[in-house]
């Protein structure tokens, strides 16, 4: 039986949007020689950069990062591509005996990686999701996912009410399988060992830090990444564009949303993404280990480390 070393374990920092997840995982990549993957689902885009607060080039050259910049902003990664390209950039990073950190502030890929997640086996049905897809239009995203909140509070609980696609997917399986979308996580036991690292802070002092990053994203050009993105062909109903701020944008372009309306929104919806988050990263879970970003807690985790022989 293989024992506890540096080899078999996967860091994982997680907590919510704004508190800190990138520079801590660079300095604790830096002090335990770790390279870093990131499960946060924004961040694969090309293109997509000051709008999901992606790590700078300087930051990626700093430490290696896997799933940044891996697809064109018009594609859609599943679930599935994602579990294998981690299982991929791990046995990478291991290879070359680097320690692998895994950084996520989506909380269903985190999960899906950490708890052996197997995809539903209901395959899509194109001809079905395209009536999904067409009963979304005519209702709304908010009103399609008050549909899923009825069938199955604890899966539209975890879904972004602006996030079509996925409330699509909810609905698809529940309607073609007669089971709830929620009680359909088939699970193994991961090969990999998981040890999670959680960080918090205060939620006024995070709520303020994510109105800081919003007035920093239109200082450095978010309204001109977003026209960019449009201009290149990119539709306004791609999924993609529905994420937290680009949505915005596109109201403002379109005439419907003054900047500081836009601002607004931004300010609402990623609050209530952060409580949303806390539905995936509880306080009272035993298996994260939760840091208060305010003790510069860098030292206390390389000494939980060390305790627990993850690191020497």
């Amino acid at each position: 039986m293989p024992d506890n070393t540096i080899a078999d374990n996967v860091l994982v920092i997680v907590g919510p949007t704004g508190v800190g997840k990138t520079d801590l995982a660079l300095e604790l990549a830096t002090e335990i020689d770790g390279e870093i993957i990131s499960a946060d689902s924004r961040l694969f885009y090309r293109g997509m950069d000051i709008g999901t607060a992606k790590p700078t080039l300087e930051q990626r050259q700093q430490v290696k990062h896997y799933l940044i910049d891996v697809a064109e902003a018009d594609e859609v990664w599943s679930l599935s591509v994602f579990q294998q390209k981690v299982k991929e950039a791990i046995q990478v990073i291991q290879s070359r005996g680097k320690k692998v950190i895994l950084v996520g502030g989506t909380g269903q890929y985190v999960r899906a990686i950490t708890e052996g997640w197997q995809i539903p086996p209901q395959q899509p049905d194109e001809r079905f999701r395209i009536v999904l897809e067409k009963w979304g239009k005519q209702i709304g995203a908010e009103e399609l996912h008050r549909k899923l909140t009825i069938i199955d509070p604890v899966a539209a609980a975890k879904i972004d009410p602006q996030n079509i696609r996925r409330t699509i997917r909810a609905l698809e399986v529940i309607l073609m399988t007669g089971v709830l979308f929620s009680s359909q996580k088939m699970k193994i036991t991961p090969e990999e060992k998981f040890w999670m690292i959680g960080l918090m802070r205060p939620r006024a002092e995070l709520y303020a830090r994510i109105d800081a990053r919003i007035e920093e994203m239109f200082t450095n050009g978010f309204i001109e990444e977003t026209r960019k993105l449009i201009e290149k062909g990119l539709p306004l109903e791609n999924p993609n564009l529905s994420a937290i701020g680009y949505r915005e944008i596109c109201q403002y372009l379109g005439g419907s949303l003054s900047i500081e309306g836009a601002k607004i929104e931004m300010r609402k919806k990623t609050r209530e993404f952060v409580r949303r988050q806390t539905n995936w990263f509880k306080l009272d879970d035993p298996a994260i280990h939760w840091y208060d970003m305010n003790d510069n807690p860098l030292h206390k985790i390389l000494e939980d480390l060390r305790q627990e022989k993850i690191v020497s």
